[in-house]
Parts: C-alpha cells; sequence; structure tokens
C-alpha cells in the first residue's frame, strides 16, 4: 500500500472516523492521537494497546516523521537554538528554540517562505514555495521536545510565513497543541501573528479562539506602513483597528501590537506621539522590537532612540501597555525578522 499522507496532520475525529472505516472500534482513534500527541511515541509499533493489525495499516498507509533535522546551531550570546529542518519533498523551514529562566518559547514556522513581502524581514525575500501541513506544525515541536532537555512552556506562530495565510491548517495545529489529550498547553501559552490578514482577523474573532492575537503594526499611519508592508494597501490601519475593536479581551489574552524600530524610519519622537494616538483606547500590549539587521537598508536605532521612543508611550499611556522585546539568537540569525533558509 502507498503512503499518501503525513499521519500527524489527522486529528482525533479523523482518527475515531478512519478507525470506524477500518472496521475497529472508535477508541482506538483517541489511542492514536494520544500516542502522537500526549505520549510523542517515535514509532507506530510503540502503540501498545492497540491490535498488531491496525499498527501495521497505519505503518502501511502513513509517513510517521514530517521532518527531520539537517543542521542545528546553537547561540553563543545567549540559550537560542535555531533548526533548520527538511522537508520530505526537501523544502527546508527554520526553528527556533528560546530559553529563559524557566520560561522555553518554541518560533514555530507556517509556511515555506513568505508572500507577504515584509521590506525589513529576511523570510520575505525567499518568496512563497507552499503552506506547511499540521504535521509539519507539529513536527517541529516534537523535534524541539528530542534535542532540547526543556520543558516547552510557550508556542508563537512568527517564524517562516504568515500564518493567516494557512489558517486551517495552523487552527487545526494549535487545537492539537492546547488539547488535553494532545499536546496540552494553555491557550494562553499559543501565540499567532499576523501582517494584517483582515479576512481572516475577522474569522478568527468570529470563531471566537481563545489562543494570543498579535499584529505586525510596524508605523503608526498608512503613508509609511505602506512602504514596508505591501500588504496595508489591501487592509489599512482603519480596517484592522475597526476589526480589532469587536475582538473580546480579558487580562490573559489582550491584543497584542508589534512594532519593529527602524533607524530614521519609524522611530522619531513624531512616530512615537502618533502611535500612543492611536492605540490610547485600546486594551492592548504593544511589543517594541529593535530591529535585527539582516542585508538591506534598514539598519536598528541606537540604545538612546529606542529608550525616547518608549518613554514617550510610557508617558502618555491609554490602555495600553509598553514592553521593549530584545530577540534571542541574533549571533546565528534566529532572531525576529532574521528566519531565511540560506540552504
Amino acid at each position: 500500500m502507498k503512503k499518501t499522507k503525513l499521519i500527524k496532520d489527522l486529528n482525533e475525529l479523523d482518527f475515531m472516523n478512519l478507525c470506524e472505516s477500518w472496521n475497529y472500534p472508535k477508541f482506538h482513534g483517541t489511542q492514536i492521537y494520544k500516542w502522537l500527541f500526549q505520549k510523542k511515541c517515535n514509532s507506530i509499533i510503540e502503540m501498545s494497546d492497540l491490535p498488531l493489525d491496525l499498527k501495521n495499516k497505519l505503518s502501511d498507509k502513513f509517513e510517521l516523521e514530517a521532518l527531520s533535522v539537517f543542521k542545528k546551531q546553537k547561540s553563543k550570546i545567549d540559550n537560542t537554538i535555531k533548526f533548520l529542518l527538511k522537508t520530505l519533498d526537501a523544502q527546508f523551514i527554520e526553528t527556533v528554540s528560546m530559553i529563559e529562566d524557566n520560561r522555553h518559547t518554541v518560533c514555530i514556522s507556517s509556511q515555506i517562505g513568505c508572500n507577504v513581502d515584509c521590506d525589513f524581514c529576511a523570510t520575505g525575500k525567499m518568496g512563497f514555495k507552499r503552506n506547511l501541513s499540521v504535521g509539519e506544525i507539529l513536527d517541529q515541536l516534537l523535534i524541539v521536545n528530542k534535542n532540547v532537555n526543556h520543558k516547552v512552556t510557550n508556542i508563537v506562530f512568527m517564524g517562516m510565513g504568515e500564518p493567516f495565510l494557512n489558517y486551517d491548517n495552523v487552527i487545526k495545529a494549535s487545537q492539537i497543541l492546547s488539547n488535553p489529550k494532545g499536546f496540552n498547553l494553555s491557550t494562553k501559552r499559543i501565540t499567532i501573528s499576523t501582517a494584517g490578514i483582515l479576512p481572516k482577523i475577522e474569522k478568527y474573532i468570529l470563531e471566537k479562539h481563545k489562543y494570543k492575537l498579535a499584529i505586525s503594526l510596524n508605523a503608526s499611519n498608512d503613508v509609511t506602513r505602506k512602504k514596508i508592508m505591501p500588504i496595508n494597501k489591501k487592509w489599512d490601519i482603519d480596517k484592522l483597528l475597526s476589526a480589532i475593536k469587536k475582538y473580546s479581551f480579558n487580562k490573559h489574552r489582550i491584543i497584542m501590537f508589534e512594532y519593529v524600530l527602524l533607524k530614521d524610519f519609524n522611530d522619531s519622537d513624531e512616530d512615537a506621539l502618533e502611535l500612543s494616538r492611536l492605540l490610547k483606547n485600546i486594551t492592548c500590549k504593544i511589543n517594541l522590537i529593535p530591529f535585527n539587521e539582516i542585508y538591506g537598508k534598514y539598519k536598528r536605532p541606537d540604545q538612546e532612540r529606542i529608550d525616547s521612543f518608549a518613554k514617550i508611550l510610557f508617558n502618555n499611556r491609554g490602555d495600553y501597555r509598553v514592553f521593549i522585546r530584545w530577540s534571542k539568537g541574533e549571533d546565528i540569525n534566529a532572531a525576529c525578522g532574521q528566519l531565511a533558509t540560506e540552504s
């Protein structure tokens, strides 16, 4: 029998329906689901409470491993590891493990490349190849689990690609990540970041998902944002904020706005004042991200300028909170905006 699918692309209901179609009790579907995502088994043969003929059928039909480790780089400046992972069709993606104190965050990719084409992002320069499947998304975390001796506490969809252009697979993967029978991560430990795909933001809000939502804003007005984020020509800041105001906030899952600080472009006092006015009445968190330099024209502002920008936001604070987020793994190009598979 030819293998046609990645087994980790399926969820619990899929497995139950599959077992029923093969004339096995549906509860075996839940057992398979737990073996894959809760017990994190290394082979189908390990599934000791399944009938042997069912295990053989699964082995014949499905591929277990979606990804393999091609290269691993460890930062010399902090506790960060970047994984270059190879897919079954010989494509490459990057995943980053970041440990700070008791917090272990894994930055997950959702696409091979990206077609949003933000001007300051290395991934955007790769172009777009394809979406990742559910199994390819989840295998990134499983590989980190096997290679890093520290329990994963947080997941951020901030790796390669635009998560909301692979919406269905990202949501399905997140449901497995947060399922008590799966990875059992709290929904407040999972963050999905988008450049602003408005129809999917509206769908996300309508479906009442509880994962944290982050919006890459990166400018305080449309003129500036259009220069670095072509997507703003289709869905401008006003449209984004109008949609966000329909979002149900609570103290654990307030909306996050990410703002990458680019020297002499969006880092002036006037930009900070405009941003404070823009978000003043929105309950949110503003993450200021000093630019992580790649090839190209953009540079990181100096420390004094970063501090001045943040101070203006603090002094004009409305319903938002302000944080400066220094990225991890900059020396191995693992920081925010630096992911791009050279291979």
